[in-house]
This record gives C-alpha cells, structure tokens and sequence, in this order.
C-alpha cells in the first residue's frame, strides 16, 4: 500500500526543514497565505511538489536542493531565500550554496546572481552563518 501522498510530502518537508510534528512544515510556506482565494493551493503544493516529485528515488536531498536553488536563481525567484534555508537544513555547507551561485554567471547573468546572492547574504546572516570566502 502507498502512503497518502499528502502525508508524503508532509514527511518529506519534516525531513528537509527539520520540523516537528507540532508545525511540520517550518520555514516551508506551502501557500498557506492564499487560504481566502486559493484554499487548495497548500494542498498541491505539499502533494506534487513534495509527495511527488521530492520524495522521488534517484538524488540525494542535498541534490534535489541544489537543483532547486539553481533553478529559482535561473528565474529570479523570491522563493530563493526559503530554499537557502532548506539548503543549510540537509547539510550543504554555505560554501557549496555560494559556489552554486557563483557558477551560474555564466548561464544566468551577473544580475541574476546578484539577486541571489542578496538573498543568500541575508538568510546567513539571520541563521548566523559565516561563510569561508574564496579568491583566486
């Protein structure tokens, strides 16, 4: 038997943002701000996104983050900042999440990157991260 797929990802946010069972979702905004307009909204969200598509086989957490902070520096998302966090929360290393950014300039653009970064040096300095910088 499959497990309910809104439980799933319910799971699968616990698993990256370390939450407990009392808010399971964390720092994860699952839509929950759109109840008034768009009250299914959270619902897609937590049993696509992560019953579906996060919890399936084939990368590592940290992989599936990666990719993600990739694609959202790629678009210029808001959501970027939430998923730094989430970074930090499976074990990647603040070094990791810069370089990712920093590797992109040339697929993204300077201002792309900026933007991130922006965001990134923002969510460090909220987790009190440091970050060991790099110059060549």
């Amino acid at each position: 038997m499959t497990k309910d797929r809104y439980q799933q990802g319910i799971d699968k946010i616990k698993e990256l943002t370390s939450s407990s069972d009392d808010n399971p979702t964390g720092f994860m905004d699952i839509g929950d701000g759109f109840k008034d307009i768009a009250p299914d909204l959270s619902k897609y969200v937590v049993e696509f996104a992560f019953g579906d598509i996060y919890s399936r086989p084939g990368l590592s957490n940290k992989q599936k983050v990666l990719t993600t902070i990739t694609a959202l520096v790629a678009q210029g998302k808001p959501q970027i900042g939430m998923h730094i966090k989430t970074g930090l929360s499976v074990g990647l290393t603040p070094e990791e999440i810069v370089g990712c950014i920093i590797h992109l300039i040339p697929y993204t653009g300077f201002p792309s990157v900026l933007n991130a970064l922006k965001v990134t040096q923002e969510v460090f300095a909220e987790q009190g991260v440091k970050v060991t910088a790099s110059v060549d």
